[in-house]
Formats: C-alpha cells, sequence, structure tokens
C-alpha cells in the first residue's frame, strides 16, 4: 500500500514539473513571438519609408527624364489676386503654346485655391531650389519672341496681364478660374436677396479701386483714378440700356463709393452693407453678375473677363508723356468689344509748374 502512494507522488510530482515547464516554454515562446512581431513591425515600417524614398526618386527622375521632351515651366508668384491670375493664365498659355509642362509655386497656389477648382501641378519646394532655371521677364503683353523661349527648366517673371497672351484659349482659361461649388452657391444666394421682386433684374458689378492708387497714380504714374463723374457715365449707360439694372459695388475704399456713389434710385448695392470684405468674395461676388464697371487695376480687369457680357472701364488715365506707358499698352490690356470712357486728366494738368505759373498772373 505504501509503494502505490509512493507511485503517486511521484506521477504527481512529475505531471507538476511537466505543466510548469511547459508554461515556461509557453511564456518564452510567446516574448520570442513579440520580440520578432516588434523587429518586424520596425522592418516593415523602415522598408515602408524606403519604398517611400525610392517611389519619390524614381518619380523626380522620371519627371526629370521626360523633361528631355516636355520641360518644366513656371511662373514667379507676385502681387495680389488679380496679379496672380494674369501670371497663372500667362503661364497656362505658353506652356502650352511651347508644348511644356507647367507648373505653379506653392505661393500662387494658395491666392488661387481656395476660390478656383485650378489644375496645374504645384512645384515641391526640391525642385523650385534644385532645379537650374533659365530666368525669362515678361512685358505686359504677348510678343512673337515668346513663342521661341529655350531652356528645359524655365522660370518666367513679370506681372503680365493682357488677353494677348490666352484669349485663343479662352474656354480653357475659363474652365481653369472655375469657381468652388460653395462659393457658387453663395455668391448666387445673395445676388438673389439683392435681386428681391425684380422680375428683369441686370446685375452689373461696379469695383472701384481706391487703396494705394490714389497717391500712386498722380505721384508716380502722373495719371488718375476713377472719379464720380467717370461711374455717373458708365452706370447711366446701363440704366439706358437696361430696364431693372441692379448695381453691386465693391471697393477697397467703401467710405469714398458711398459718399460719391448716388444711391437714391435704389438700384445701388453695396456689398457688405458698405463693409470692406476680402478680395476672394468681393471678385466671386462682382464676376457672378451680368456686365462690369471697373476701374483701373488687374483685379477689374479679371471681373471683366470672367463675367463676360458688357465691360465698361476707364481709359487714358495717364499724361502722354507718362513712364507708365512704356509698360502697359491700353489696346492689349482691354479687349477690342469693350468700351472705354477717357479720363478727366484736368486735376493733373492744373499741377503742371507752367499752369501753376500762368495761375498767378
Amino acid at each position: 500500500m505504501e509503494m502505490f502512494y509512493r507511485k503517486r507522488r511521484i506521477l504527481f510530482m512529475a505531471l507538476f514539473l511537466m505543466t510548469v515547464t511547459g508554461l515556461l516554454l509557453l511564456y518564452m515562446f510567446q516574448i520570442h513571438i513579440c520580440f520578432w512581431l516588434k523587429h518586424s513591425l520596425q522592418l516593415s515600417v523602415a522598408c515602408d519609408q524606403l519604398l517611400r524614398h525610392q517611389f519619390m526618386a524614381q518619380k523626380l527622375n522620371l519627371m526629370t527624364a521626360n523633361c528631355r521632351d516636355s520641360c518644366v515651366w513656371t511662373i514667379t508668384s507676385a502681387g495680389r489676386l488679380g496679379n496672380q491670375m494674369g501670371e497663372y493664365a500667362t503661364l497656362y498659355a505658353l506652356a502650352k503654346l511651347t508644348g511644356n509642362q507647367a507648373y505653379i509655386m506653392p505661393e500662387m497656389y494658395n491666392w488661387l485655391s481656395p476660390i478656383f477648382k485650378i489644375n496645374l501641378p504645384v512645384l515641391s519646394k526640391y525642385m523650385i531650389f534644385k532645379m537650374p532655371w533659365r530666368n525669362y521677364e515678361l512685358h505686359d503683353w504677348m510678343s512673337e519672341e515668346y513663342k521661341y523661349i529655350e531652356g528645359k527648366y524655365v522660370k518666367l517673371s513679370g506681372f503680365p496681364c493682357s488677353w494677348t497672351f490666352y484669349h485663343h484659349i479662352r474656354e480653357e482659361i475659363l474652365q481653369e478660374f472655375t469657381f468652388h461649388d460653395f462659393i457658387r452657391d453663395e455668391t448666387n444666394k445673395y445676388l438673389e436677396q439683392v435681386k428681391g421682386t425684380r422680375k428683369n433684374a441686370t446685375f452689373i458689378g461696379v469695383h472701384v479701386r481706391r487703396g494705394d492708387y490714389v497717391n500712386i497714380m498722380p505721384n508716380i504714374w502722373k495719371g488718375v483714378v476713377a472719379d464720380k463723374t467717370y461711374l455717373e457715365k458708365a452706370m447711366s449707360y446701363f440704366r439706358n440700356k437696361y430696364q431693372e439694372p441692379v448695381f453691386v459695388v465693391t471697393s477697397n475704399g467703401m467710405e469714398w463709393c458711398k459718399k460719391n456713389i448716388d444711391a437714391s434710385s435704389g438700384d445701388v448695392y453695396f456689398s457688405e452693407d458698405g463693409v470692406e470684405s476680402s478680395p476672394g468674395k468681393d471678385f466671386a461676388l462682382l464676376a457672378h453678375c451680368n456686365h462690369t464697371i471697373m476701374t483701373i487695376g488687374t483685379f477689374g480687369y479679371w471681373v471683366g473677363y470672367l463675367a463676360g457680357g458688357e465691360t465698361i472701364y476707364l481709359t487714358n488715365f495717364t499724361l502722354p508723356d507718362s513712364r507708365f506707358l512704356k509698360l502697359f499698352h491700353y489696346d492689349a490690356a482691354f479687349l477690342p468689344e469693350w468700351i472705354g470712357i477717357p479720363a478727366d486728366l484736368s486735376p493733373l494738368r492744373n499741377d503742371l509748374p507752367w499752369n501753376k505759373k500762368k495761375a498767378k498772373y
């Protein structure tokens, strides 16, 4: 009997030792598995990063290889909204004309993409600083020489804003400057409120550029900005032509506008109740109107170009000897079908030295 119990104790002890050994082996196996998985995960992440870098390098190498046939063109991002649009459209047109691929700077993307559904790709910082760019400065209008610009990596510069660059592909340019849906819907909602009970409302967007131009034009360019008389003539044109005109006014000098634009007829609306708004919001509002009254500047020009319809602009707004005319050509800036109203230059002529001298006698 004692022998039986002895054997049973030995059996239990053996089973206990086997169980403990099994648990230890299982625990060690789990530790090994966890270590292996962690190492594999780190290796996977490292491999993923390596593959990503290789992909980007291959992409850059592929693009560089493609540039042997189709070169990279870009343009310096300079100025505000109107300038950015002119630079974008000019780059788009010249690159298409010469069979090259156009890319835009990140700064230009930041200006235009919140407003428009632009399609040109954006240059990476690596490409901006590493590419051996050939700089090519443009003037404001299209020239024959621009058809033959050479170089694999061309960076255009200047402030081009002329229909002579891109009017032959107008529909493509308008497609590039398609407003985002939420901007279109918000703008149309506002215009519908302004329309009220009118059945035959015709919207005329009025952009009055003032701000820095009030001093720059007379003191630097021997020119003037639009005055009260010009706006009255332009608005009279539309009042005489359309049954129910509605004038929507935006400006960077709204206080001046409220003092000099007669709104007593009930057909004039100052955007945002006379409070200056953001450039993008003002631009969208004006571009959704049927017709345009612009004063001076690229902002108003692009409003007229996108809105279509009739556009009235201020012309002959500098003295004949102004240096501005070396940089700017009226016939290249404004479409032939647009209607120009000459500026009143008498304030400038009265300030000429010989006129001041005559006034003393």
